[in-house]
This record gives C-alpha cells, structure tokens and sequence, in this order.
C-alpha cells in the first residue's frame, strides 16, 4: 500500500492550504498521515522551515506548494 506522509506544523496556511488541495486531488483513493514536525526532532532537524513536505513512499515529490504532476506521477495507477 502506498504511504503518504505530509510533514506540516499547526499554525501554518501553506500547510493548511496543501493538506486541502492533496485531498481534493486524491479523493479519498488514498490514505494520507499528517505527521507534525513539532512532535518528533527528528523530523524538526530534517525538514525545519521546508514546510510542508509531501513524501511518498519514502520520496519527497514536494515541498512548500502541491505539485500535482509530482504527486500523480509517484502514485502507481495514477498515470
């Protein structure tokens, strides 16, 4: 099964605005886990301001905004 994993923090509208467009754009066909950066620091040495971060299966396809041909390309099925 295909992991999606979005690195985000609260407080953030990029983040917000992405998670909405992600979900739009995968209409339920996919389970995404919101993973926030601010629980983990691992995660805050990582990625630290590059938020938000969309990783598929282990692969970042995007940081900051949605790209949706980055996303679609990384889904199997999906091209």
């Amino acid at each position: 099964m295909t992991q999606i994993h979005v690195y985000s923090r609260q407080g953030c509208h990029l983040c917000e605005r992405l998670i909405e467009e992600l979900l739009l754009l995968l209409r339920r066909q996919h389970a995404i886990e919101i993973r926030d950066i601010d629980s983990d620091m691992e995660w805050q040495r990582q990625f630290g301001e590059r938020i938000p971060v969309v990783e598929i299966d282990g692969r970042v396809v995007c940081e900051y905004r949605l790209d949706v041909d980055a996303v679609l390309n990384a889904l199997p099925g999906e091209r």
